[in-house]
């Protein structure tokens, strides 16, 4: 499988198939991307039980005569600022899928981005100065607002970094919700 340079006409670069020439899996795709906003999510939220509450351990009164329930704190769920019954406690949401499950995903993702032509390839990528306006006329040429764009150089990084939609990452950070969420996936060789 080929894939055409986007700077320079008739030049292409060979891709492997068996990466590039996948069927796209959408069952396995939804599980990373699932997994990846799941891993993201924080579990903070808190409130207190009753062992937790500030209150007196004093029996609030007597346990027999007064014509009352029999109460034995006032840090109890059924009285005002007293403990949550099951309260929520800070967790974790992420869960580990494995290695193979992971490789898999990443290339059925890049398949679809490549059958759909949606992968740009340009050869050299080098701004003179950290610029983004200059990223951006870039990416105008390539007409993608909302983009994947790997590449190593610093410039680009700290060029696109302010653009909103576009993410920069290298090519062994490449995640797959990144490749599913961008319209364009531009390759800086």
């Amino acid at each position: 499988m080929e894939l055409n340079f986007l700077n320079e006409q008739g030049k292409t670069v060979d891709v492997n198939e068996a990466v590039f020439g996948r069927e796209y899996n959408e069952a396995l795709v939804h599980q990373i991307v699932v997994a990846f906003q799941a891993n993201a999510r924080l579990g903070t939220r808190a409130q207190l039980t009753r062992e937790a509450v500030h209150h007196s351990t004093k029996k609030p009164w007597r346990q027999k005569g007064t014509g009352h329930a029999r109460q034995g704190s006032t840090r109890a769920p059924q009285w005002t600022h007293g403990g949550i019954v099951f309260a929520p406690k800070p967790r974790s949401y992420s869960y580990a899928l494995n290695k193979k499950v992971k490789r898999l995903a990443l290339k059925s993702a890049l398949s679809a981005k490549a059958a759909s032509g949606d992968i740009k390839v340009v050869d050299g990528l080098k701004l003179d100065e950290i610029k983004t306006k200059t990223f951006q006329g870039f990416l105008n040429a390539v007409q993608s607002k909302k983009a994947v764009v790997v590449t190593e150089c610093p410039k680009v990084v700290k060029s696109a970094r302010n653009i909103p939609g576009v993410v920069t990452t290298t090519a062994k950070v490449l995640s797959v919700y990144d490749i599913v969420n961008a319209k364009r996936l531009v390759v800086c060789l």
